[in-house]
């Protein structure tokens, strides 16, 4: 036997030993592992406060936005929206100081009988792109007034196109959206479908691989407030340079342009009005509620979050940055993850500040038997009157 067996074998026994020696003379109770205390009756856990969510509300019951809107009259609105409105935009992150160069490029025109549709890359940075489809109604006077629509979560721009995925045209309102740019080219609106960031054609390689439905919304999201900023400020900063474009093109009057999305979508839209004084009418389906309710209580996907907003503001109070222009919201009793008893306070609230811009009859609302999805009768009938 080797010298090291030899001290491996010394220390096996001298531990074994040394054990028995300890416990010697021990009842046996004691050798037992050792046993949970008996619970105190009354006892401990259920006096504490251990759940996220009742956190999470408790936390928001403890704010009062600085800037919740209070004025009564046109005068104290408009003061209280150029300070809500830089504020704002800060929360967001800020957009860049300079417009790049669009350098836009319309890749191919397909011809539908009744319209016609452009695909069109154009850059909203310097080094990030976007991609989107104009549709043109034919036989309508021009220059025609403009949609601006964003898809919400899904398969991007083929869900409010009618576009299968191979980019075949498919079957009619087989999703959440309805086709809603679809709905929108049929009213005789000139309509520009921007492909959001992390959506269909602007997600990441391993979304992508995922499949068709992936995104890449959380890693994108999460880096954004890693670099002080949101995916939201970045949606924004797409929509606005997607009207830049639009007043590029002698077909579309660039004085009538309204945003419209549903779900992640309707975010865009209703955050693009706020900040865009370009935005003539904000269509808004399938997201207006109030943060509590939905954002707070709910798990949603991270681009829904702009660190900080609530010590600002409550979601309703971004109607007071799109009033006196136009503002449309539509909701459905059936949505579970924007609870319609939100969207009901979020309505009222809105109807209170456009009341107090002295303009009560720019704002609309509509409540549909649905879910989580687009319905859009009375929205259209808001446009037709508005834009």
């Amino acid at each position: 036997m080797t010298d090291e067996m030899d001290r491996r074998e010394f220390l096996k026994r001298s531990t074994v030993a040394g054990a028995i020696a300890t416990t010697a003379g021990l009842p046996s109770a004691a050798l037992a592992f050792p046993q949970r205390a008996a619970a105190v009756p009354g006892a401990p856990l259920a006096a504490r406060r251990l759940d996220s969510k009742e956190f999470c509300l408790s936390e928001y019951d403890a704010i009062t936005p600085a800037l919740s809107f209070s004025a009564s009259d046109p005068a104290s609105a408009a003061r209280w929206q150029q300070q809500a409105r830089r504020k704002l935009i800060e929360r967001l992150g800020g957009f860049p100081s300079s417009r790049a160069p669009l350098n836009a490029e319309v890749l191919e025109t397909t011809d539908f009988g009744s319209w016609t549709r452009e695909k069109i890359v154009f850059d909203t940075r310097h080094n990030l792109s976007a991609l989107g489809y104009l549709l043109l109604p034919k036989g309508a006077a021009r220059p025609l007034p403009a949609v601006v629509c964003f898809s919400g979560h899904g398969r991007g721009l083929a869900d409010i196109l009618g576009m299968a995925d191979d980019g075949s045209p498919r079957s009619r309102g087989l999703s959440y959206a309805k086709d809603y740019a679809l709905q929108c080219a049929e009213h005789g609106y000139a309509t520009f479908a921007v492909e959001q960031l992390a959506f269909g054609t602007r997600r990441d390689d391993a979304a992508r691989r995922a499949g068709i439905g992936e995104n890449s919304c959380r890693p994108a999201a999460c880096a954004a407030l890693l670099f002080g900023q949101s995916m939201a400020a970045w949606r924004v900063w797409d929509a606005m340079r997607a009207i830049d474009y639009l007043e590029t093109r002698r077909e579309v009057d660039a004085s009538r342009v309204a945003t419209l999305g549903a779900s992640g979508g309707g975010t865009t839209s209703l955050l693009t009005g706020a900040v865009d004084e370009r935005v003539k009418v904000a269509v808004v389906s399938a997201y207006f509620n109030t943060f509590r309710d939905s954002i707070v209580s709910i798990s949603h996907c991270p681009d829904n979050y702009v660190p900080g907003l609530l010590l600002d503001m409550e979601m309703y109070d971004l109607a007071g940055l799109v009033a006196p222009r136009r503002l449309f919201v539509e909701s459905g009793r059936n949505d579970m993850i924007f609870p319609i008893a939100g969207s009901q306070k979020a309505i009222a609230k809105a109807r209170s500040i456009y009341q107090a811009f002295g303009v009560p009859d720019r704002f609309g609302s509509a409540i549909h038997e649905g879910a989580h999805e687009f319905n859009g009768t009375a929205a259209f009938d808001f446009l037709k009157q508005w834009l």
